[in-house]
């Protein structure tokens, strides 16, 4: 069964997140150079199948795109470009990347392991998941 892809884009990083084949549980799968996200998501499409990509949309508070929305539709066209037969969906991203650090405070990592940004991307990915998957 194909999976559902989310991807926390940003222009240094991309966290990403991944349901099991039932769609279920989403689980972080990992942090890429945003550089090299299409060669990764086309490596990762040889052995696994995926139904849809969901794409964070990055809002300021009053609702409006903020700053690095241009930075993500750019991203939202490639993948279009590169995938075309996957559905693209958004959704909106505010407050993960603060709800994963206070997640990751709560779960009593080391402020070493806190401080490491591929984590919040990858948690920040999977939170983006779980909204997504929560509104069905």
């Amino acid at each position: 069964m194909p999976r559902i892809l989310a991807i926390d884009y940003g222009t240094k990083r991309v966290g990403l997140a991944v349901t099991d084949p039932m769609k279920i549980i989403a689980t972080s799968l990992a942090t890429v150079r945003a550089h090299d996200i299409i060669v990764y998501l086309k490596n990762y499409l040889q052995t696994e199948s995926v139904e849809c990509f969901v794409v964070g949309k990055p809002m300021k508070l009053d609702g409006s795109d903020s700053q690095s929305a241009v930075h993500v539709e750019k991203f939202i066209s490639s993948l279009r470009k590169n995938f075309p037969d996957i559905k693209i969906e958004r959704i909106d991203e505010r407050y993960t990347s603060t709800i994963a650090t206070r997640a990751m405070l709560e779960m009593g990592l080391k402020k070493k392991d806190r401080q490491k940004k591929e984590n919040v991307d990858q948690l920040s990915a999977v939170l983006i998941l779980q909204s997504y998957m929560e509104r069905f």
